[in-house]
């Protein structure tokens, strides 16, 4: 019984996931710098954190199916916006397997965390998940490592 309420709370947590991503599809992503206890990172347009994946090669995304489901990407349906203190010249986009545009920032792709419900939150730094490690990314587009890197 348990194992069966284990499963449909994973299968509700990937439809969730994939109807948020899918949503996100339909306007133009913005990126912004917000502080956090980690320094200067960057945000999408609701104040969520955006993370890069170690495991990501040549601005490709290496993160899809469950992975995604934790790590929804920043999708965009046209060209990226640079919002506050981000360079619009480090702002990208790359095709996704599955066809949708996914949001780069100095190369690497962006994602969010599932556990990071609201602004401000950083629950995803320094994981290491689906065989690589996740990061905070800062305004000139490298990886955070811990505060004041």
């Amino acid at each position: 019984m348990k194992a069966t309420l284990v499963i449909a709370i994973v299968i509700a947590a990937a439809v969730t996931g994939l109807s948020r991503a899918a949503a996100a599809t339909h306007t133009n992503a913005t990126v912004s710098v917000a502080t956090s206890k980690l320094g200067r990172i960057l945000v999408d347009s609701r104040g969520r954190t955006l993370y890069l994946f170690e495991k990501d090669k040549r601005g490709r995304s290496a993160c899809a199916g469950t992975c995604a489901t934790y790590w929804p990407p920043l999708l965009t349906k046209g060209k990226p916006t640079a919002g506050s203190s981000t360079k619009k010249t480090l702002l990208g986009i790359t095709r996704r397997a599955d066809g949708t545009t996914q949001v780069t920032y100095g190369g690497h792709p962006l994602y969010r965390f599932v556990q990071d419900t609201k602004g401000g939150q950083t629950s995803g730094q320094d994981l290491q998940d689906f065989g690589a490690g996740w990061y905070v990314v800062s305004p000139t587009g490298q990886k955070i490592e811990r505060a004041g890197s």
